[in-house]
């Protein structure tokens, strides 16, 4: 029985005219005879920058009110769409053609500008970007090329804490006061949550993620375990641990690696190569083994969603789907 439904880079290509698109930023830079770059990075000057410490720790001048913003992230298109700012260029999320399924919406009509392996250099340029949100990327050469385009800043440090870069993301955007709110609403709905399900906060919750190549369960480090962590959540097994990537895969034959109290498991998309796929999960003997999925518990969720990098909406969306699942 299938569980029931809760409603839910490739390398940078530099051709020969971005170079020559790149080498003449360079010399505009050069040319204004200053570090700042906001002139030459599309900032008349006149509303001024700002200075802000990205989550690398480097120091970056940003335009005071950025006005065309390139999200290098799942997690930057989240937060830049949460603060009211609708970016002109954005990276297909895990395992998307474009924007996440529970952003796409909001990001409609957003052009593509690379995948999550890295961006398109030339496509970048193409968005004549004022300020570039670099996610987590740490590929410095790639840094350097994106800098002589626009201010950019990496706004997701090693925890990945969603809340830390919507607050840095903020900061960047004008949009400080906004970020600080809706992190406040989020504390509000999270303690709304808990009251109500009541002794289901004790229960052992297990997320996983299936996919062509098997399945894989969410440990401590990621998204969503921080969510979970916020509700008090208990994790069975090594969901207990860090793991050493995003997610960490599992053989059927270890599958009770999964089993919890209540059991979330989704794919990163209902179409293409995962289309059906938990279909057949849900005819393995394993599977259909497992404490959760014989108790009516197993709740099929939009894995990128849950089970990729995250954001401010997509953790209130969540909590959502969670009050949905377990609260009577």
């Amino acid at each position: 029985m299938v569980p029931r439904t809760v409603s839910p880079s490739r390398r940078p290509a530099r051709s020969a005219a971005t170079a020559a698109v790149l080498t003449a930023l360079a010399l505009a830079a050069t040319a204004c005879g200053s570090s700042d770059r906001s002139t030459a990075a599309g900032d008349s000057g006149k509303s001024g920058t700002t200075p802000v410490t990205d989550a690398t720790g480097a120091k970056v001048r940003v335009p005071a009110t950025p006005k065309r913003v390139v999200a290098l992230s799942e997690m930057d298109l989240d937060s830049a769409l949460t603060l009211g700012v609708k970016p002109v260029g954005l990276t297909a999320g895990r395992g998307q053609k474009g924007a996440p399924a529970y952003l796409a919406g909001q990001a409609k009509g957003i052009p593509v500008v690379g995948a999550v392996t890295g961006p398109d250099i030339e496509k970048v340029v193409q968005a004549e970007p004022d300020v570039i949100l670099a996610g987590q990327l740490a590929d410095q050469q790639v840094l350097q090329q994106l800098k002589k385009i626009a201010p950019t800043v990496v706004t997701v440090g090693r925890t990945k804490n969603w809340k830390t870069s919507l607050e840095l993301t903020g900061t960047v955007l004008g949009k400080g006061n906004a970020a600080k709110e809706f992190l406040t609403s989020y504390d509000t709905k999270v303690a709304a949550l808990k009251k109500d399900l009541g002794d289901d906060t004790d229960a052992r919750v297990s997320v996983a993620r299936y996919s062509a190549k098997g399945t894989a369960v969410m440990q401590q480090g990621v998204f969503i375990s921080d969510v979970l962590k916020d509700l008090g959540f208990e994790r069975p097994g090594i969901q207990n641990e860090k793991g050493a990537g995003h997610s960490s895969p599992i053989s059927d034959e270890n599958l009770q690696e999964i089993d919890g109290d209540r059991l979330f498991i989704g794919t990163l998309s209902t179409t293409g190569p995962d289309k059906g796929l938990l279909d057949e999960l849900a005819k393995k003997p394993a599977y259909k083994d497992l404490k959760a999925v014989r108790s009516g518990h197993a709740t099929v969720i939009d894995g990128s969603k849950w089970t990729s990098l995250g954001g401010a909406q997509a953790a209130v969306s969540v909590l959502d789907d969670i009050r949905k699942a377990m609260v009577k």
